[in-house]
């Protein structure tokens, strides 16, 4: 059977990138093992407008924001689930450096920062040394739903190919058609997370493996009207469940969940949560984050069938659905990428 497009990878953004090629009228088969720990599945799935200690906007977030909402809306509609709520985000201050700098940002970043009216109210929970900031508006993605959902979709379409892709099958000799275990496609599309920097096609781009770890916790009394944030982030899980995290490791041996990382999370909810919890799991996975952290879009300078959907890091749940469409009206309309994401500003070094 010949497809259009093959895409190796179902995270966040081979979910957005076969969505989206499949509403053009593109047929598509994505390749991906069934793996219970990838970037995606443990990812907290959080929407924040600002970052850093700075506390400035993210990259073209006044773009990304809207269309992240109404992508993943209109996705979830179709697929009979809810997949965004807004959760805005409650942060402590540590500091009285860092409650002066949240101040001094306040009138620069009206849209999306301001003082809660009630911090008094959460008193009761947590220890409120240095007052709360609060960053509005802030989303809440449930991957977990959203990529269990469409895998059934692809599925119940014939586009599914569950199995762990080995690029040693993919036979590209042909440059009108590309073929892998017996599939043909007009292209292939790498949208593979943290296993890109390992492709022979694209491992010369600024990757950047990092290591991050989550903790799920229950916490029954904690009102799940926010996300919570003081050098940990709480954010709602599932039913009376919260996941705490996360870490930027960049230096790691393994893909373990680590000791020293449960120790450090305990010790902050027993400086800052007033509230009973029980550590019911501790996961671990790798990032596909990249050195410039803008993504990788696009087609292959030379192998011009090969295409990457990559390098969306930490902020890929805002970043996926836009490009994807960015992507996929480029390679039905023959649209311009956005420079600071398109791939072909990497084309001296995948020339080489």
């Amino acid at each position: 059977m010949t497809y259009d497009y093959i895409i190796v990878g179902q995270g966040v953004a081979g979910t957005f990138l076969s969505w989206q090629l499949l509403q053009a009228g593109k047929t598509v088969l994505v390749i991906d093992e069934a793996k219970p720990f990838t970037a995606s599945k443990v990812a907290s799935g959080v929407i924040n407008p600002v970052t850093g200690r700075r506390i400035v906007r993210t990259w073209m977030i006044e773009t990304l924001l809207p269309f992240a909402l109404d992508a993943y809306t209109i996705l979830g509609e179709q697929l009979g689930v809810n997949l965004i709520e807004q959760i805005n985000i409650l942060d402590f201050h540590p500091t009285p450096q860092m409650m002066l700098a949240f101040k001094e940002r306040l009138p620069v970043e009206s849209d999306y920062l301001r003082v809660p009216t009630n911090e008094a109210a959460y008193q009761q929970y947590f220890s409120v040394t240095f007052g709360i900031g609060e960053i509005n508006p802030c989303y809440l993605v449930d991957l977990r739903t959203m990529i269990v959902v469409w895998r059934n979709y692809l599925k119940a379409q014939n586009a599914l190919l569950e199995t762990t892709f080995n690029i040693d099958e993919l036979k590209t000799q042909n440059l009108e058609l590309i073929t892998y275990n017996g599939y043909n496609a007009k292209a292939i599309i790498f949208a593979d997370g943290a296993a890109g920097s390992d492709n022979p096609y694209f491992y010369l781009l600024p990757y950047a493996k990092n290591k991050g770890q989550a903790i799920i916790a229950e916490i029954p009394d904690l009102p799940r009207t926010n996300i919570y944030k003081q050098g940990i982030t709480l954010v709602p899980w599932q039913d009376n469940l919260w996941w705490i995290g996360s870490t930027y490791e960049w230096d790691f041996k393994d893909l373990e969940p680590s000791v020293d990382f449960r120790n450090k999370v305990e010790s902050q909810l027993k400086h800052w949560l007033k509230l009973p919890y029980k550590i019911v799991d501790h996961f671990a996975s790798e990032r596909p984050a990249n050195l410039e952290r803008r993504p990788f879009v696009g087609m292959h300078p030379v192998h011009t069938n090969i295409g990457v959907f990559n390098g969306m890091g930490t902020k890929g749940c805002s970043l996926s659905p836009y490009f994807a469409k960015q992507f996929t009206d480029a390679l039905v309309h023959q649209a311009a990428i956005n420079p600071l994401a398109d791939v072909k500003r990497f084309t001296k070094i995948l020339s080489r």
